[in-house]
């Protein structure tokens, strides 16, 4: 790692998917070899980066097994597991035992996720979507581990069953913020964190723009959501862990802070979040 410690920020991907068949040509080199881990510095922003800590998410059984397999393998990798709004379709109360299970496995499992819903399309069936989002929340509870948050275009119905559930006791946060400076605040009153990632960086995000400047840096973690959203002027590639630095200079430039101080609080929100000491 670099000696320039004025030049240098350690970052937390909080959120990524390296279990993705988008990584099956490079998983090796970037997980095996700690590619990740190495030194990452762009010509338009003058810092140096190195990803210190990741949380492979699950979005269904398989992949929740997998986030596992890597978080145990991996020391500076970690496991969020459960299973997303467009795959429970066919969920049963077995799978449940199934990540009570993975839990059990491992001290590695840091919070239950990715759960939730997701109204982009007409299936599955909202109410199904409601059970299982609510019973994962319960689940959280039974485990003591916070929630990692899916929810597109469904803030109202998401925040309502949140505070049903009384998610402010169980703790997480809203993955891939995408919602209004107003709803934020809501989301704040559970205590919650927010997902911020590559999406910041687009030219049409004024929306989030306008959400991040308003949201605490005490309430902002970072993430890819990789291989997906990957930030500007990248966008179109396969994303990884190596692009946060423009999130990170992006939030900076929002929050009139230093790069540094942004990495650094973000990566201690991260911790928190997680539970990890």
């Amino acid at each position: 790692m670099t000696n320039n410690k004025d030049n240098y920020i350690k970052i937390f991907d909080t959120h990524a998917h390296y279990d993705d068949d988008r990584f099956d040509e490079d998983r090796e080199y970037l997980l095996d070899e700690r590619g990740l881990l190495k030194e990452v510095s762009y010509e338009e922003i003058d810092k140096v980066s190195c990803i210190d800590k990741i949380t492979n998410i699950g979005f269904d059984i398989e992949s929740s097994e997998n986030s596992v397999g890597y978080a145990n393998k991996y020391d500076f990798m970690y496991a969020a597991i459960g299973v997303i709004p467009h795959h429970v379709a066919d969920m049963k109360e077995e799978d449940i035992e199934s990540l009570r299970r993975l839990v059990d496995s491992s001290d590695k499992v840091v919070a239950i996720g990715e759960i939730g819903l997701d109204y982009y399309y007409d299936e599955p069936d909202r109410d199904l979507q409601k059970k299982w989002f609510v019973r994962q929340m319960d689940f959280a509870r039974e485990v003591g581990l916070p929630i990692v948050i899916h929810s597109r275009e469904a803030a109202k119905d998401t925040y309502d069953l949140m505070c049903d559930c009384h998610a402010e006791e169980i703790g997480g946060v809203v993955h891939c913020y995408s919602y209004t400076e107003e709803m934020a605040r809501e989301f704040m009153k559970l205590g919650f964190f927010f997902g911020i990632g590559g999406t910041l960086t687009f030219k049409n995000s004024k929306k989030l723009r306008k959400a991040v400047a308003a949201i605490p840096i005490e309430n902002i973690v970072l993430e890819t959501d990789s291989p997906y959203l990957t930030p500007s002027p990248n966008r179109g590639k396969r994303n990884d862990s190596r692009y946060l630095p423009y999130v990170v200079a992006e939030i900076a430039r929002l929050k009139d802070m230093s790069m540094e101080d942004v990495a650094r609080i973000t990566y201690q929100n991260a911790c928190k979040l997680y539970r990890i000491k």
